[in-house]
């Protein structure tokens, strides 16, 4: 067996800022009675506990994979999504996921389960993209290994090109925000435009490039009507508003996660890849201490 590899510190810091994103959107996460925009504009924090979701408890499968094989080896990949799956089922898993999950841990082979979703053209959901931020901080040094890395990561659950393209565009933005890390944060443009200019020929690439020529004072809803704020649960109505909203605020986690909230849509998956993808630059420390205290802790790694 290997050697465990160290967890790098821009990798750790993205994780946390995944699941205090994660945490935080969860709560704004019930029926449309409870999404009150006048909360949010007054920055109203709601009560704690905050517990997360499948967005973080596969973040933290994915860098336990990392830690010990030192690469993403899919089919592994799955298997210790299905064992965190079976171990705690009721992290707030879609649908398609719990069927995945229940196959791979009765012995199915993934690519066999996955491929067959949707009348064989694979989920194009939005999984693959919430989880994946820490392994884009992993491998920043090498773009070419996120991409290549993330790639590999979406194939454990979801068969799609969508999926991931959606996968590596959240890697590749935490991936380029660890490399921003000492320097001026990138315009929002800019940022937008070198992610999708790594990305293959997709409705992710095309809804970043979109995003990328929002005029400056461009609202938070009309962003999210145009793009899409994961209402659909896909990686294309999901991943250009979140790393739209991450862009915006390189320098401050905390207002990436009020900007990303007032999107409303998938809430808890739009803050993790937000909050994923600004700690990889940022870290954590300006975040309000009574928010990691309400954030349910991670577990060791």
């Amino acid at each position: 067996m290997s050697a465990v590899r160290p967890v790098p510190p821009p990798a750790l810091d993205s994780l946390r800022g995944l699941a205090l994103g994660d945490a935080f959107g969860d709560r704004w996460f019930h029926p449309p009675v409870d999404q009150d925009p006048a909360e949010v504009a007054a920055r109203t924090v709601r009560p704690a506990p905050w517990p997360w979701t499948d967005d973080t408890a596969m973040a933290i499968v994915l860098v336990r994979h990392l830690r010990g094989r030192g690469e993403v080896e899919p089919a592994a990949l799955a298997r210790e999504f299905a064992a965190e799956y079976t171990a705690f089922p009721d992290r707030k898993y879609g649908p398609s996921m719990h069927r995945v999950l229940r196959a791979v841990q009765d012995g199915a082979d993934h690519l066999a389960v996955t491929s067959a979703l949707f009348g064989g053209q694979g989920s194009h959901g939005n999984g693959a993209a919430m989880r994946v931020a820490p392994l884009g901080a992993w491998f920043a040094d090498d773009l070419a290994a996120v991409a290549e890395q993330a790639g590999r990561s979406a194939r454990a659950t979801h068969a799609h090109p969508e999926a991931a393209a959606g996968a590596v565009a959240v890697a590749l933005a935490a991936a380029l925000a660890v490399r921003s890390r000492g320097a001026a944060a990138p315009g929002r443009a800019a940022f937008l435009t070198g992610v999708a200019d790594l990305l293959p020929e997709s409705d992710v690439r095309s809804g970043l490039r979109i995003a990328a020529r929002f005029p400056a004072g461009m609202s938070v809803r009309h962003a999210a009507t145009v793009l899409g704020s994961g209402f659909r649960v896909s990686a294309q109505d999901t991943v250009p508003f979140a790393l739209w909203s991450a862009a915006g605020h390189l320098d401050d986690p905390v207002e990436a996660l009020w900007q990303t909230l007032a999107g409303w849509g998938d809430l808890d998956t739009t803050c993790a890849i937000a909050g994923g993808v600004v700690a990889a630059r940022t870290g954590l420390g300006t975040a309000p201490a009574a928010w990691l205290e309400a954030q349910e802790p991670l577990p060791p790694l």
